[in-house]
């Protein structure tokens, strides 16, 4: 039996691709220096590894412009917190959803309160979907930007952002899509979605490491710099270069972080050229063979969430938010149990059973108060993984039934 069984793939994948662990190891240690700071052979090798992880990313999200317009950042809070200010000025207009996570929420709640940008943020329905027509009738002549968290962090419900684009780009927004929770799980394609910045976060479904995270930031939208400092190139210069990606990166870029987003790259295209068969007379794209691994993937974290989800909802007193059936999603979705509070069930789920989610309001707190479970602090989240197998389903299982059965005869 397994010491922990992990269901908390949507705050952290875990584990990683051994191959990950590995690069990352041996890259760090090989030609782990600064790179673009130095004109020595480590320093170039080390800058090479990041202008290929910069292509292959490009070539994974299905963005045709310049990989230089792929920019590393901390996270994907780091990343939105410099698209947002860098794209909205005093007076202003956004567009959001009800859905996002705070790392949206939070930077426009304080552009609001202290800027005089005015916000709208649109409800979802009864499933946790938006209407693309919602976003039209919000779009005004002051909108900004349109930003849409492309699955649900809480529901899993995932939103249409090809029709959505299509509304936006018939606008002056700039469409910006959070993939935090869609990034290495379903395939995504930039150019025929109308994204103009991807944001994406590196530690969840892209499997990386945690500190790690980026954007892709599409011809024609100039995000203003909100920090500044070295970049290795033109250092006599008084302000930040224009040109991308050193325009948004100021400083020393994670090396081991990037190693990690290139190892996992690679791995989902060996895993997706084994899937299509691939051999040296027929080959296939970065895209094309990472997208068949994502699809892969996403289906065998959606077979696994409709098994717990069937299950569950057999259960006396187990509610469950979010889509049901065969509706778009992915494999994120929270229960709660009777009347028993979300925190202790998840604690008597990992002390009983080694079951290891979370519990609370997942930072999006608008959701859990269209949902009427902010009064009770929130849900519990289950979030399975492409390396989750029958022992995790199993335990998982035997841990809510017990719970559901504990809280019935109370």
């Amino acid at each position: 039996m397994k010491e922990h069984y992990y269901f908390d793939n949507a705050a952290t994948s875990w584990p990683k691709p051994e191959a990950v662990y590995q690069y990352m190891d041996q890259f760090f240690r090989s030609h782990g220096v600064n790179p673009g700071r130095s004109g020595h052979a480590l320093a170039v090798e080390a800058e090479t590894m990041i202008v290929q992880t910069r292509r292959l990313l490009g070539q994974f999200f299905g963005f045709s412009g310049d990989p230089q317009r792929v920019v590393f950042t901390q996270n994907a809070t780091d990343s939105l917190n410099i698209c947002l200010l860098g794209l909205i000025d005093t007076g202003d207009h956004a567009v959001i959803t009800r859905l996002e996570h705070n790392s949206v929420l939070r930077p426009l709640n304080h552009m609001e309160r202290d800027a005089g940008v005015s916000v709208t943020r649109l409800r979802g329905d009864g499933y946790g979907y938006i209407d693309p027509e919602d976003v039209r009738k919000a779009i005004t002549d002051q909108t900004a930007v349109v930003v849409v968290n492309h699955a649900s962090n809480v529901l899993g419900a995932l939103q249409d952002i090809e029709e959505i684009g299509k509304v936006v780009a018939g606008t002056n927004a700039v469409f910006v899509v959070d993939t935090c929770q869609t990034a290495g799980v379903v395939p995504i394609d930039m150019d025929k979605c109308n994204i103009d910045v991807l944001v994406f976060t590196g530690h969840k479904g892209l499997f990386g490491p945690m500190g790690m995270g980026g954007m892709i930031v599409r011809e024609g939208v100039n995000i203003r710099p909100t920090k500044t400092g070295g970049t290795g190139v033109d250092s006599i210069a008084e302000f930040q270069p224009e040109e991308y990606p050193f325009r948004l990166e100021a400083g020393t870029v994670s090396i081991p972080g990037i190693a990690g987003l290139n190892a996992a790259q690679r791995w989902f295209a060996e895993l997706g050229s084994q899937l299509i068969g691939n051999n040296a007379n027929a080959p296939v794209s970065h895209q094309e063979a990472t997208g068949a691994a994502l699809t892969h993937i996403h289906r065998q974290e959606i077979a696994v969430t409709h098994q717990l989800i069937e299950a569950f909802a057999a259960l006396p007193g187990v509610t469950i938010y979010g889509p049901r059936g065969n509706r778009p999603r992915v494999a994120t979705f929270t229960i709660n149990i009777g009347g028993l509070p979300a925190e202790q069930a998840s604690a008597m789920m990992d002390a009983d059973h080694g079951v290891c989610v979370r519990a609370g309001l997942h930072c999006a707190p608008l959701v859990h108060q269209d949902y009427g479970t902010l009064k009770r602090n929130g849900s519990i989240r289950f979030a399975p993984g492409f390396f989750t197998d029958k022992e995790d389903t199993e335990l998982a299982l035997e841990a809510v039934t017990e719970l559901a059965q504990y809280e019935a005869a109370r």
